[in-house]
């Protein structure tokens, strides 16, 4: 950046790490406002997802959603009612507005009381909540729900129990909407003016993060610099546009946690602590990620041969028989292909997105597993086992392993690589 004499000047590091903070705000607010267009879209209403539906990036198909916007101010509480779930995977994870998990209620988390009537409120306020409601303090005034009930092979079942998750008001809530902020996408990420309007895009949303004070203090003094010198604006949005955005791009596909076998994973997800890093990268690649707890994800988008995959050649993904995913969960496993570089399910005649340990997925003679990925039957791969790929459209995979056991994660067990069929 050129000198200018008696104005503080950051480095290009500061403005690159101050981007990357700010960025994972601006990626709950869009969603937020995402999830306010959809019809009959209200706040503390439960939206019940049908089967196979989820409109945000990387889906989780294996299971029945449901999915809201809590909202409660200085004076009322929401009540959040959690139904006894047996047998199957369940939680109702809230998540604040920087993509924080806030907490997740069921067997594991909360074994005294895995369900029940639990009574929202915003921090630092005393609002009247019924007898026997558990109180919990949200991180602000405003947090989303997401609670999943396993399918496993009853469906019914699953939908039945999702419908008896509610969530109910006790009044009158004010509710503030969204910070305006200018329309951007996955291929077209924002520049430098993700610093305007600071305090519209902060204010309300508390952030957790250790590094919340220092990264906010830096952003608005970067914000102030911008402001100074219209020629300095734009040089500072030419170097966000052209170097900070495609190097973050590529690093949270290929550097953002252990690099196993072309994926990249099995880092902790959900709480980040002061690694405000990692959580953008999440809230890029799959908004809504829960604890590692829960869930452990991996995603790759490279394969074995460290090249893009293209959704028009073939590929196999082979499991051997004494690494199969269903021998390193407690809950299940799942993999799911999605669109580059927006992250969502593509379209395809079979309507078949994703498989799971549900799935009838046919074992080879040896007890391994082999998944095809392409835009038709994989040679050498049951046509059961085929993800279908678009020939004009490049894919990544996620692959999530539920309750994982301790061998996941941290550069320990990952899924195989991606060979090509020539």
């Amino acid at each position: 950046m050129p000198p200018n004499p008696g104005v503080w000047k950051p480095t290009d590091d500061e403005i690159r790490q101050a981007y990357i903070y700010l960025l994972a705000r601006f990626l709950v607010i869009r969603q937020e406002h995402t999830d306010r267009v959809e019809d009959e879209f209200d706040y503390n209403r439960i939206k019940y997802n049908p089967l196979g539906a989820a409109d945000f990036v990387n889906p989780n198909f294996d299971v029945a959603y449901l999915e809201a916007w809590f909202a409660v101010d200085d004076d009322t509480a929401v009540l959040l009612e959690v139904p006894e779930v047996t047998g199957r995977y369940y939680t109702a994870q809230v998540l604040d507005e920087w993509g924080e998990v806030t907490f997740n209620i069921n067997e594991r988390t909360t074994p005294s009381q895995p369900y029940g009537t639990f009574a929202l409120v915003k921090p630092g306020t005393y609002p009247p909540i019924p007898d026997g409601a558990t109180r919990i303090d949200l991180h602000s005034a405003k947090a989303k729900l997401l609670a999943r009930v396993e399918l496993g092979d009853d469906p019914d079942g699953a939908l039945a129990l999702q419908r008896k998750f509610t969530a109910t008001p006790l009044g009158d809530i004010t509710v503030a909407p969204p910070p305006r902020i200018p329309a951007f996408d996955n291929a077209n990420l924002l520049g430098a003016e993700i610093f305007d309007d600071l305090d519209a895009v902060l204010a309300g949303a508390l952030d957790v993060s250790p590094a919340a004070f220092r990264m906010q203090v830096l952003a608005r003094s970067i914000a102030t610099y911008l402001a100074s010198d219209p020629a300095v604006r734009d040089q500072v949005d030419t170097f966000l546009r052209e170097t900070v955005v495609p190097e973050f791009k590529e690093y949270a596909l290929t550097e953002s946690a252990p690099y196993v076998n072309r994926w990249v994973g099995g880092m902790p997800s959900g709480n980040y602590g002061a690694d405000y890093t990692l959580r953008t990268v999440v809230d890029l690649l799959g908004i809504w990620a829960n604890t590692s707890e829960e869930v452990v994800y991996f995603n790759t988008s490279r394969g074995a041969d460290g090249k893009p995959l293209d959704g028009a050649k073939s590929y196999v993904l082979h499991f051997p028989a004494d690494g199969l995913p269903s021998s390193v969960v407690d809950g299940y496993w799942s993999v799911i292909l999605v669109s580059v570089p927006d992250f969502r399910v593509i379209p395809n005649p079979l309507h078949r997105y994703n498989f799971n340990d549900h799935s009838a997925l046919t074992p080879e003679p040896d007890g391994s597993l082999k998944i095809g990925i392409g835009p038709k039957a994989v040679p050498g791969v049951p046509e059961s086992n085929w993800l279908p790929s678009a020939p004009d459209k490049p894919f990544s995979l996620t692959f999530r392993c539920y309750v994982p056991k301790s061998s996941v994660g941290n550069g320990g067990w990952a899924p195989p690589p991606l060979t090509e069929v020539p």
